[in-house]
């Protein structure tokens, strides 16, 4: 039986954490304007933009070739700024059992530190560790730096 693995990346940015954090939180809608090179298409599917339970449709690249998922948001701790995601179909479910990435954002100095972490459980031993998705989510952790900075 597969075991549950979990791969983390900090990246630090210019972007107060409130700010990075309020992308997440209630601007999701905007991400294919944001990060361009990475979404191509949103769609809300069930609930809102914002809240525990709400799904959405991605099309998105990753690593040169695009992907599509439907993910669920899991949890929100707006004290500890942490959103809990849910992949539930998508090319990711080809080869991963669970898919949940969680973005954490703190404070540290004038900037922030974001953290993602990726909870998953490969299909079988033979898959890759989903080391392109944290690639995937330091490129749109900087492109939304970027946006805020120019904001």
């Amino acid at each position: 039986m597969a075991q549950v693995c979990k791969m983390d990346v900090r990246t630090e940015i210019k972007s107060p954490a409130d700010k990075f954090f309020d992308v997440y939180r209630n601007k999701m809608h905007l991400l294919t304007k944001i990060c361009p090179r990475e979404f191509k298409d949103g769609k809300l599917l069930h609930g809102d933009w914002k809240s525990v339970g709400s799904v959405r449709e991605w099309t998105y690249n990753v690593a040169g070739k695009t992907e599509t998922c439907k993910e669920t948001i899991e949890a929100i701790d707006d004290k500890s700024k942490t959103i809990t995601f849910c992949m539930t179909e998508g090319e990711v479910k080809n080869y991963y059992n669970t898919f949940k990435p969680t973005v954490s954002v703190t404070a540290a100095g004038e900037g922030s530190l974001v953290k993602w972490t990726i909870e998953y459980e490969k299909k079988n031993e033979s898959i890759p560790h989903p080391i392109k998705y944290l690639d995937f989510v330091v490129n749109k952790t900087k492109d939304i730096d970027a946006y805020l900075a120019n904001a």
